[in-house]
């Protein structure tokens, strides 16, 4: 070890032993002086003990006794700390007090005051008004009732023997509030006197006796200050216009929506609330007559007449420059900033009220769904919408039924390509694949994060293993096969509803509107592979591809596309024997949807639209030119079904179905 490092442990060594030995001197001062204090208050209670034998008042004397304790022998309090040095013995000790205070403070020297001013009233010295706390209604602050037993009480001065005339002149207080306050003795605040221990020893000092009766009290009740905030009564002039905007689209859209007169709901009496018993016979038909009704297109929209030579028009619909009207009106209210605000309020108003509402009533609709006897997630009732019948079987089950089908019927001739008739065997080598090869993660048609706003990739996926002529073989019903292999797994898929009972669904079918046949060609397919399910609607929707087919060549003009999809509608409807597949199946379909890439940018139709016929160009219309041409052709042909089954004339919906086509086609438009 070096001489630095000695050095270093040797001065580390006196340093410790040099605190040792002062912290033991000052510990032992420390003891002695706390044995004095306890010898002096052991002979000051002896005392106090004898007065008390002698005749005298033991509350008094234990109050002198606390008093004197606390003071020094001037009167001032000794409110020492152990860490600082007594300032008091610079000065020469307790009696320089006074001297102390005149060097510190010294008197303040005034030049001149100037003249006239009242003389200055002035409480004797050492008195103090303590005043009252704005939390409180009493001027005492302290946790106790009663003065009695504070520390600053010598420093209160007694009401009795303030000068009035300074209470009345200075501060403008009111001596009999101040008696009131004094003499008072229950808190406003019962929480106050809690707070404190009854029986406890506070600083030291005996419980005062007329503060532990005040403890012992009941509290009083509480007093508080209720508010009466009255809502505004009348709206302001920017909130009526808002209001008066929202009603006048509410009553537009009253002129645009069909409501019967009686709901079908209402008219049909359901007897038997359990699960609706099977059609046996679901693809039976019966010839029915022909309606005398008389149907045109005309400029877009089929309008019915009571017969050929009538001229009136039975059921007559908002021509399209109305419709665009309206519809540019409704989005100016749309676009106004005050309407907007109000909505964006009242939206959350209504959730504020909901996330109240679960508040108070969750545990009890918890409570109210465990009693429901034989009801769980399980075994009750749901219904699978928005779901493309192309896709309603799970890719285990697509995959499984391909596997079968190439073991069961490999030789079994299933397309038509480049010149050739192939087998579903020679298809899979032409793809380099066996039944071996297959797995889910090949097969591929699992929407996953990559079809997101993505609709080119979301169409791929209805290829199993991105192969265009596996979707035509599997996927579709008009090929060569008839579509008999969708049918097969639709039944399966059927089948599997069926067994689980509560689960229903609503397949999506589309009609492309490309030729005149395709509803013969659905309802055919439909009836041939007996597809009816008590579980399972149907509902058609319609693809907006105008500009595939117009590029194609398939259509001439936009009007090509409405002949094809809504001529049939009211040809059956009209003459069911006319299409008898077609009649039998639109009592499954419960409605039309029009469907496309609605994120795509489109310009807005002005007033005066080209009409369907002059439609020949080769864009796309927009979204509201479709859906109006659907709506005032839906809007007939729902009028005439209606008014077929008013009259005892069998159209080709039952009361159920146009039923569901009143609600949902009309509702399938956002405006309308």
């Amino acid at each position: 070890m070096d001489a630095y490092s000695l050095h270093l442990a040797m001065a580390a060594l006196v340093g410790a032993s040099f605190v040792a030995v002062s912290a033991y001197y000052m510990h032992r001062k420390t003891l002695n002086q706390l044995l004095e204090f306890a010898k002096a208050m052991e002979r000051d209670r002896e005392d106090v003990a004898a007065d008390a034998d002698d005749g005298g008042d033991a509350a008094e004397q234990l109050k002198k006794y606390s008093r004197q304790r606390r003071k020094g022998s001037e009167g001032h309090y000794r409110r020492g700390s152990a860490s600082l040095p007594d300032v008091r013995m610079f000065y020469g000790g307790s009696s320089g007090g006074g001297e102390m205070e005149d060097k510190i403070n010294g008197q303040a020297h005034v030049d001149s005051i100037p003249t006239g001013l009242p003389r200055l009233h002035t409480l004797p010295e050492g008195h103090l008004i303590r005043p009252t706390s704005p939390k409180s209604p009493i001027a005492c602050g302290s946790a106790f009732e009663s003065l009695e037993g504070s520390d600053d009480e010598d420093n209160v001065t007694d009401v009795a023997k303030l000068d009035s005339t300074y209470l009345l002149i200075n501060g403008n207080v009111n001596v009999q509030n101040i008696n009131a306050s004094v003499e008072s003795k229950a808190m406003a605040t019962p929480s106050m006197i809690r707070s404190h221990s009854v029986s406890g020893d506070l600083h030291g000092v005996p419980p005062d006796p007329v503060a532990a009766d005040i403890l012992r009290k009941e509290p009083e009740q509480e007093s508080f200050v209720q508010l009466r905030i009255s809502p505004t009564e009348i709206p302001s002039p920017d909130e009526v216009e808002v209001y008066r905007a929202l009603q006048d689209c509410l009553e537009l859209r009253r002129s645009y929506v069909f409501k019967e007169a009686v709901a079908p709901w209402e008219k049909e009496i359901i007897s038997d609330p359990s699960t609706p018993k099977p059609i046996l016979n679901p693809f039976d038909y019966n010839s029915e007559g022909k309606s005398d009704h008389y149907f045109q297109m005309e400029d877009g929209v089929v309008h019915v007449y009571a017969s050929k030579e009538s001229k009136e028009k039975l059921f007559p619909v908002a021509d399209a420059t109305t419709f665009f009207t309206d519809l540019h009106h409704i989005l100016r209210v749309i676009a106004a900033g005050n309407i907007r605000t109000l909505c964006h309020h009242r939206l959350v108003l209504l959730e504020q009220k909901f996330k109240l509402h679960l508040m108070l009533n969750a545990d009890r609709e918890f409570l109210a769904q465990k009693s429901a006897p034989h009801r769980d997630f399980y075994n009750v009732r749901k219904v699978d919408t928005h779901v493309h019948h192309s896709a309603c079987m799970n890719q285990k089950h697509l995959l499984r039924f391909i596997k079968s089908k190439l073991r069961k019927e490999p030789d079994e001739v299933v397309i038509f390509r480049d010149g050739t008739y192939l087998t579903l065997k020679e298809v899979f080598e032409s793809l380099d694949l066996t039944g071996y090869d297959l797995n889910v993660d090949l097969l591929d048609v699992h929407a996953d994060k990559s079809t997101f706003h993505r609709f080119d990739k979301f169409n791929l996926k209805y290829n199993p293993c991105g192969q265009s002529r596996l979707r035509e073989i599997f996927l579709k019903q008009d090929n060569l096969i008839q579509g008999r292999f969708l049918g097969e797994v639709t039944k399966q898929v059927f089948s599997d509803l069926e067994t689980s009972k509560y689960q229903m669904a609503e397949y999506r079918i589309s009609i492309y509107g490309r030729k005149m046949s395709e509803w013969d060609q659905l309802a055919s397919w439909i009836v041939n592979n007996n597809l009816y399910s008590e579980n399972v609607v149907w509902l058609i929707q319609l693809p907006r591809l105008y500009n595939v087919y117009k590029e194609m060549g398939i259509v001439t003009s936009f009007q090509n596309i409405l002949d094809n999809i809504f001529l049939p509608l009211f040809e059956v409807t009209v003459d069911p024997d006319s299409h008898p597949q077609l009649h039998v199946f639109l009592k499954q379909v419960v409605g039309l949807d029009l469907v496309d890439d609605e994120s795509k940018p489109e310009r807005r139709p002005t007033k005066h639209m080209p009409t369907p016929a002059q439609w020949t160009n080769i864009f796309n219309p927009a979204f509201s030119y479709y859906a109006y041409y659907c709506y005032a052709n839906l809007y007939t042909l729902n009028k005439i079904i209606f008014v077929a089954l008013c009259w005892g004339k069998k159209a080709c919906f039952s009361s159920r179905e146009c039923q569901f086509l009143c609600k949902n086609l009309l509702l399938a438009f956002p405006l309308l």
